[in-house]
Protein backbone atom coordinates (compact mmCIF):
# COMPACT_ATOMS: atom_id res chain seq x y z
CA UNK A 1 0.00 0.00 0.00
CA UNK A 2 2.74 2.36 1.00
CA UNK A 3 4.71 1.48 -2.13
CA UNK A 4 1.68 2.27 -4.30
CA UNK A 5 1.15 5.53 -2.46
CA UNK A 6 4.82 6.39 -2.80
CA UNK A 7 4.72 5.72 -6.55
CA UNK A 8 1.67 7.92 -6.97
CA UNK A 9 3.38 10.64 -5.00
CA UNK A 10 6.41 10.31 -7.25
CA UNK A 11 4.29 10.63 -10.36
CA UNK A 12 2.48 13.63 -8.87
CA UNK A 13 5.81 15.20 -8.00
CA UNK A 14 7.00 14.81 -11.58
CA UNK A 15 3.73 16.24 -12.87
CA UNK A 16 4.00 19.22 -10.54
CA UNK A 17 7.56 19.89 -11.67
CA UNK A 18 6.48 19.63 -15.33
CA UNK A 19 3.60 22.05 -14.76
CA UNK A 20 5.92 24.49 -13.03
CA UNK A 21 8.22 24.27 -16.01
CA UNK A 22 5.33 25.12 -18.32
CA UNK A 23 4.48 28.34 -16.48
CA UNK A 24 5.89 31.46 -18.13
CA UNK A 25 8.70 33.14 -16.26
CA UNK A 26 8.16 36.76 -15.23
CA UNK A 27 9.40 39.12 -17.92
CA UNK A 28 12.77 40.73 -17.30
CA UNK A 29 12.38 44.51 -17.29
CA UNK A 30 15.61 45.06 -19.22
CA UNK A 31 14.85 48.63 -20.29
CA UNK A 32 13.44 49.83 -16.96
CA UNK A 33 9.94 49.74 -18.46
CA UNK A 34 8.14 49.91 -15.14
CA UNK A 35 10.33 52.73 -13.85
CA UNK A 36 9.70 54.77 -17.01
CA UNK A 37 5.94 54.23 -16.75
CA UNK A 38 5.95 55.25 -13.10
CA UNK A 39 7.98 58.36 -13.95
CA UNK A 40 5.36 59.35 -16.53
CA UNK A 41 2.56 58.78 -14.04
CA UNK A 42 4.52 60.68 -11.39
CA UNK A 43 4.62 63.64 -13.79
CA UNK A 44 0.82 63.56 -13.92
CA UNK A 45 0.27 61.67 -17.20
CA UNK A 46 -2.71 59.30 -16.75
CA UNK A 47 -1.95 55.83 -18.14
CA UNK A 48 -3.92 52.78 -19.29
CA UNK A 49 -2.84 49.45 -20.85
CA UNK A 50 -2.67 49.19 -24.63
CA UNK A 51 -2.23 46.47 -27.22
CA UNK A 52 1.25 45.28 -28.18
CA UNK A 53 2.88 44.05 -31.39
CA UNK A 54 2.34 40.50 -32.59
CA UNK A 55 4.92 40.30 -35.36
CA UNK A 56 3.79 42.85 -37.92
CA UNK A 57 0.27 42.84 -36.50
CA UNK A 58 -1.56 43.53 -33.26
CA UNK A 59 -2.18 41.52 -30.13
CA UNK A 60 -5.92 42.30 -30.31
CA UNK A 61 -8.25 39.87 -32.08
CA UNK A 62 -9.53 42.44 -34.57
CA UNK A 63 -8.98 41.36 -38.17
CA UNK A 64 -7.05 44.05 -40.03
CA UNK A 65 -6.58 46.25 -36.94
CA UNK A 66 -6.07 49.79 -38.35
CA UNK A 67 -3.76 50.91 -35.51
CA UNK A 68 -1.82 47.79 -34.48
CA UNK A 69 -0.22 48.03 -31.02
CA UNK A 70 -1.28 51.69 -30.75
CA UNK A 71 -4.73 51.48 -29.09
CA UNK A 72 -6.07 50.80 -25.57
CA UNK A 73 -7.22 47.31 -24.66
CA UNK A 74 -10.37 48.59 -22.94
CA UNK A 75 -13.20 50.68 -24.34
CA UNK A 76 -13.28 52.34 -20.90
CA UNK A 77 -9.74 53.70 -21.28
CA UNK A 78 -10.77 57.26 -20.43
CA UNK A 79 -12.15 56.33 -17.02
CA UNK A 80 -9.51 53.62 -16.54
CA UNK A 81 -6.57 55.99 -17.10
CA UNK A 82 -4.80 56.71 -13.84
CA UNK A 83 -1.62 57.98 -12.22
CA UNK A 84 -2.02 55.61 -9.25
CA UNK A 85 1.35 53.98 -8.67
CA UNK A 86 0.10 50.66 -7.28
CA UNK A 87 -2.36 50.17 -10.15
CA UNK A 88 0.28 50.89 -12.78
CA UNK A 89 2.68 48.48 -11.06
CA UNK A 90 0.02 45.74 -11.18
CA UNK A 91 -0.69 46.37 -14.85
CA UNK A 92 3.00 46.43 -15.75
CA UNK A 93 3.73 43.17 -13.93
CA UNK A 94 0.63 41.25 -14.97
CA UNK A 95 0.78 42.43 -18.60
CA UNK A 96 4.53 42.35 -19.31
CA UNK A 97 4.11 42.70 -23.09
CA UNK A 98 1.58 45.54 -23.02
CA UNK A 99 2.18 49.01 -24.35
CA UNK A 100 0.57 51.89 -22.47
CA UNK A 101 -1.33 54.93 -23.68
CA UNK A 102 -1.71 58.26 -21.93
CA UNK A 103 -5.09 59.97 -22.14
CA UNK A 104 -4.81 63.57 -23.33
CA UNK A 105 -7.03 66.52 -22.49
CA UNK A 106 -7.01 65.84 -18.74
CA UNK A 107 -3.65 67.18 -17.62
CA UNK A 108 -1.73 67.41 -20.85
CA UNK A 109 -2.12 67.68 -24.62
CA UNK A 110 0.26 66.35 -27.27
CA UNK A 111 1.31 68.17 -30.44
CA UNK A 112 2.13 65.37 -32.87
CA UNK A 113 4.16 66.28 -35.97
CA UNK A 114 6.21 64.60 -38.72
CA UNK A 115 9.64 63.64 -37.42
CA UNK A 116 11.67 65.84 -39.76
CA UNK A 117 9.49 68.86 -39.01
CA UNK A 118 9.67 68.14 -35.29
CA UNK A 119 13.47 68.15 -35.21
CA UNK A 120 13.58 71.37 -37.22
CA UNK A 121 11.09 73.05 -34.86
CA UNK A 122 12.93 71.79 -31.78
CA UNK A 123 16.20 73.35 -32.96
CA UNK A 124 14.44 76.67 -33.60
CA UNK A 125 12.73 76.55 -30.19
CA UNK A 126 16.06 75.97 -28.44
CA UNK A 127 17.69 78.81 -30.40
CA UNK A 128 14.83 81.13 -29.41
CA UNK A 129 15.10 80.13 -25.74
CA UNK A 130 11.53 78.79 -25.62
CA UNK A 131 10.92 76.26 -22.85
CA UNK A 132 10.22 72.81 -24.29
CA UNK A 133 8.63 70.11 -22.15
CA UNK A 134 8.77 66.34 -22.58
CA UNK A 135 9.38 65.18 -26.15
CA UNK A 136 9.06 61.65 -27.52
CA UNK A 137 9.99 60.09 -30.85
CA UNK A 138 7.93 57.40 -32.53
CA UNK A 139 9.89 55.30 -35.03
CA UNK A 140 6.94 55.32 -37.41
CA UNK A 141 8.01 58.87 -38.31
CA UNK A 142 6.37 61.13 -35.73
CA UNK A 143 7.55 63.40 -32.92
CA UNK A 144 5.39 64.12 -29.87
CA UNK A 145 5.57 67.38 -27.91
CA UNK A 146 3.85 67.09 -24.51
CA UNK A 147 2.23 70.31 -23.27
CA UNK A 148 -0.26 71.56 -20.73
CA UNK A 149 -3.83 70.91 -21.80
CA UNK A 150 -5.93 73.70 -23.27
CA UNK A 151 -8.97 71.84 -21.96
CA UNK A 152 -12.08 73.61 -23.22
CA UNK A 153 -11.38 77.38 -23.24
CA UNK A 154 -14.28 79.77 -22.84
CA UNK A 155 -13.63 80.98 -26.38
CA UNK A 156 -14.55 77.95 -28.49
CA UNK A 157 -12.46 79.35 -31.35
CA UNK A 158 -9.39 78.59 -29.24
CA UNK A 159 -10.22 74.91 -28.88
CA UNK A 160 -8.76 72.84 -31.67
CA UNK A 161 -10.22 69.36 -32.04
CA UNK A 162 -7.79 66.46 -32.34
CA UNK A 163 -8.66 65.72 -35.96
CA UNK A 164 -7.58 69.18 -37.05
CA UNK A 165 -5.19 68.04 -39.76
CA UNK A 166 -7.55 65.47 -41.27
CA UNK A 167 -10.17 67.72 -42.77
CA UNK A 168 -9.52 69.06 -46.29
CA UNK A 169 -10.53 72.58 -45.32
CA UNK A 170 -7.82 72.77 -42.65
CA UNK A 171 -4.98 70.71 -44.11
CA UNK A 172 -3.48 73.69 -45.95
CA UNK A 173 -3.58 75.89 -42.85
CA UNK A 174 -2.10 73.38 -40.40
CA UNK A 175 -0.48 70.62 -42.49
CA UNK A 176 0.84 67.54 -40.78
CA UNK A 177 -0.05 68.62 -37.24
CA UNK A 178 -2.24 66.52 -34.95
CA UNK A 179 -3.32 68.14 -31.70
CA UNK A 180 -4.29 65.40 -29.25
CA UNK A 181 -6.56 66.93 -26.65
CA UNK A 182 -9.85 65.92 -25.02
CA UNK A 183 -10.98 62.44 -26.11
CA UNK A 184 -7.65 61.35 -27.59
CA UNK A 185 -4.53 59.46 -26.53
CA UNK A 186 -0.98 58.65 -27.60
CA UNK A 187 1.43 55.83 -26.82
CA UNK A 188 3.63 56.72 -23.87
CA UNK A 189 7.27 55.57 -23.78
CA UNK A 190 8.49 52.94 -23.60
CA UNK A 191 6.30 51.35 -26.28
CA UNK A 192 7.05 48.83 -29.04
CA UNK A 193 5.80 49.16 -32.61
CA UNK A 194 4.98 46.32 -35.03
CA UNK A 195 7.69 45.00 -37.32
CA UNK A 196 11.36 45.28 -36.48
CA UNK A 197 11.96 44.70 -32.76
CA UNK A 198 13.97 47.92 -32.59
CA UNK A 199 10.98 50.11 -33.59
CA UNK A 200 9.69 51.93 -30.55
CA UNK A 201 8.31 55.08 -28.98
CA UNK A 202 10.96 56.55 -26.69
CA UNK A 203 11.74 59.74 -24.81
CA UNK A 204 14.08 62.31 -26.31
CA UNK A 205 13.38 64.60 -23.35
CA UNK A 206 11.83 62.96 -20.32
CA UNK A 207 8.61 63.59 -18.37
CA UNK A 208 10.51 65.24 -15.52
CA UNK A 209 10.51 68.47 -17.58
CA UNK A 210 7.61 70.88 -16.87
CA UNK A 211 4.76 70.97 -19.38
CA UNK A 212 4.73 74.21 -21.41
CA UNK A 213 1.73 76.11 -22.76
CA UNK A 214 1.00 74.61 -26.21
CA UNK A 215 0.59 78.06 -27.76
CA UNK A 216 4.26 78.81 -27.03
CA UNK A 217 5.26 75.95 -29.37
CA UNK A 218 2.50 76.19 -31.94
CA UNK A 219 3.96 78.77 -34.34
CA UNK A 220 7.28 76.94 -34.56
CA UNK A 221 5.61 73.58 -35.15
CA UNK A 222 3.13 74.80 -37.75
CA UNK A 223 5.86 76.64 -39.68
CA UNK A 224 8.07 73.55 -39.71
CA UNK A 225 5.14 71.35 -40.75
CA UNK A 226 4.27 73.70 -43.61
CA UNK A 227 7.82 73.50 -44.90
CA UNK A 228 7.83 69.72 -44.50
CA UNK A 229 4.60 69.35 -46.47
CA UNK A 230 5.91 71.67 -49.17
CA UNK A 231 9.03 69.56 -49.59
CA UNK A 232 7.34 66.14 -49.16
CA UNK A 233 3.66 66.50 -50.19
CA UNK A 234 3.11 62.81 -50.95
CA UNK A 235 4.73 61.66 -47.72
CA UNK A 236 2.73 64.11 -45.60
CA UNK A 237 -0.57 63.19 -47.21
CA UNK A 238 0.07 59.49 -46.65
CA UNK A 239 0.86 60.10 -42.97
CA UNK A 240 -2.40 61.89 -42.13
CA UNK A 241 -4.88 59.92 -40.00
CA UNK A 242 -7.55 60.93 -37.45
CA UNK A 243 -6.43 61.62 -33.90
CA UNK A 244 -9.94 61.74 -32.47
CA UNK A 245 -10.78 58.38 -30.89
Amino acid sequence: MSAEFGGRTGRQGKLSRWLRGRRPEPAVDEGGREALLLAAAGAGLPLAPAAHPAGYGCSCDRVGCPTPARHPVSFAWQTQSTTDRSQIERWARHQPQANFITATGMVHDVLDVPLEAGHEAWERLLEAGVEVGPVAQSDDGRMLFFTLTRGTPEDEDEWWPCELDCHPETMDEHPGLRWHCRGSYVLVPPARLPGDDSRSVHWLRGPEHPLPDPLSLLEYLTDACARHVGEHPDQAAAAAWPSRR
